[in-house]
């Protein structure tokens, strides 16, 4: 007769351990993954725009963005009067109404009166180079 070999359960200090590594290594996917998914989003500004988004934080500094917008990650850009500027890539339109292009989000940034004569944006002298970094940066985020 075979006897019945008896079964040894893990001890809770096991299975916790178990449990920290598998919550250890999801976390280091989803951080791989996050930190890929950001480099092919400024790899894609970039070629949208031929832009360098890595111009674009002194930018927005110099042209005061962030008096009017909200700019996540920025200290100080907590405006209230234009949309928090993020997640502009998923958006259908710039301005409420100029198709969302890299070529129209360039040139409504330099001049935003010539398509919205009304709109609050200013027009703050910004060039097309910079305005392409800006877009770059926009599109990355």
């Amino acid at each position: 007769m075979v006897e019945p070999t008896a079964r040894l359960a893990p001890s809770p200090a096991i299975l916790l351990g178990a449990l920290a590594l598998l919550a250890a290594g999801t976390i280091g996917l989803l951080a791989t993954r996050a930190w890929l998914s950001a480099q092919e989003g400024m790899a894609v500004a970039r070629a949208l725009t031929g832009g360098d988004p890595a111009r674009a934080p002194a930018l927005l500094n110099r042209y005061g963005c962030g008096g009017c917008h909200t700019i996540p990650g920025m200290a100080g850009a907590d405006g209230q009067v234009g949309p928090v500027l993020r997640t502009l890539r998923q958006r259908v339109y710039i301005a409420g109404s100029l198709p969302n292009t890299a070529p129209n989000l360039v040139a409504f940034l330099v001049d935003p009166q010539r398509f919205r004569p009304r709109s609050a944006m200013p027009v703050t002298g910004i060039s097309a180079d910079e305005a392409r970094d800006v877009a770059a940066w926009l599109y990355a985020r």
